[in-house]
């Protein structure tokens, strides 16, 4: 186990700052251009994922495990969020035939 944190330690944690800030301003970029909704979907799970990975690195450099635990809860609950968001989804499509977003704002109960 000391050799894996070693190993991991050896990368600088300003590249997984980095990484991490990149990959969430990707996520930002693609929730606000796109207008597929299957496609912000995966962009949401981008963000969650670039939070992951920075609380993951955060945890092994800091050689605490309570990190990597918060990092598998939300992965719970991001898996719960994807299974929700294409429920409705599907639902969406079926009346609408599309998975366009900008028809969605008239929608009506």
């Amino acid at each position: 186990m000391g050799e894996v944190n070693s190993f991991i330690q050896v990368v600088p944690l300003e590249y997984f700052i980095i990484l991490s800030s990149v990959l969430f301003s990707l996520g930002v970029l693609g929730v606000l251009i796109r207008k597929n909704a299957i496609i912000i979907l995966g962009c949401v799970e981008l963000m969650l994922n670039s939070v992951n990975l920075l609380l993951a690195a955060f945890s092994s450099y800091k050689g605490d495990g309570n990190g990597q635990i918060l990092v598998f809860f939300i992965m719970v609950v991001a898996a719960a969020e994807v299974a929700v968001g294409l429920a409705i989804i599907a639902m969406l499509y079926r009346n609408t035939k599309s998975v366009d977003i900008s028809i969605f704002n008239k929608l009506r109960g």
